[in-house]
């Protein structure tokens, strides 16, 4: 989906911006599919910037790695971004100070794509990690150890609902804020980076 909705809008040749590029899965998917576009792969963890440099092999030709934070990235102007499963781990004060460093390296209309947990505006969050984590532990999961779970990723997880995060994303200099997905807790929006 990610792949998609950037490439609605990235030219060949693009310059995509992957925080949280740690692991490697959607830099391969991206890299396997244009070989014609160049990445930025973010992380803070050394160990998972290597993993995903094992994972990609030949295709990490294509990304220059920055082990850090946004604010080591180059200033780009890339043509998209992304920051996928990240976003969820940070107050929301430092994850509006992550979204406008990533909008400051975007071009005037690139995309954003991100996708986190994030709860329905009024909904208990609760219920929704618990509903996630069942989810995660297959067809017969173990209530002790969904349990376990859900309250993990509450106590971890500074979560926004839906309506918070859509505002977040329009202070930090984005439009055309747009929910393209949704499974129990996970959400995903892709927006726009508004002229400056």
């Amino acid at each position: 989906m990610a792949l998609l909705l950037l490439s609605e809008h990235a030219t060949e040749a693009a310059r995509i911006l992957v925080l949280g590029a740690g692991g490697g899965l959607e830099l391969k998917t991206f890299a396997e599919a244009r070989p014609d576009w160049s990445f930025v792969g973010v992380d803070p963890s050394a160990p998972m910037l290597d993993l995903a440099k094992h994972v990609l092999g030949p295709l990490g030709s294509q990304v220059a790695w920055v082990h850090g934070y946004v604010e080591h990235a180059p200033p780009g102007p890339f043509d998209g971004a992304t920051c996928l499963l990240t976003l969820h781990f940070l107050p929301r004060p430092e994850r509006l100070r992550v979204l406008q460093a990533i909008r400051r390296r975007l071009s005037p209309g690139a995309p954003l794509i991100i996708a986190h947990h994030s709860i329905p505006e009024g909904a208990a969050s609760d219920r929704w990690l618990t509903r996630s984590a069942a989810f995660a532990a297959g067809p017969t999961p173990d209530p002790g150890q969904v349990a376990a779970a859900a309250s993990g990723l509450a106590r971890h997880l500074p979560l926004l609902s839906t309506h918070d995060e859509e505002a977040l994303l329009r202070e930090a200099g984005f439009c055309d804020v747009a929910l393209f997905y949704a499974g129990f807790s996970f959400r995903g929006w892709v927006a726009v980076a508004r002229d400056t």
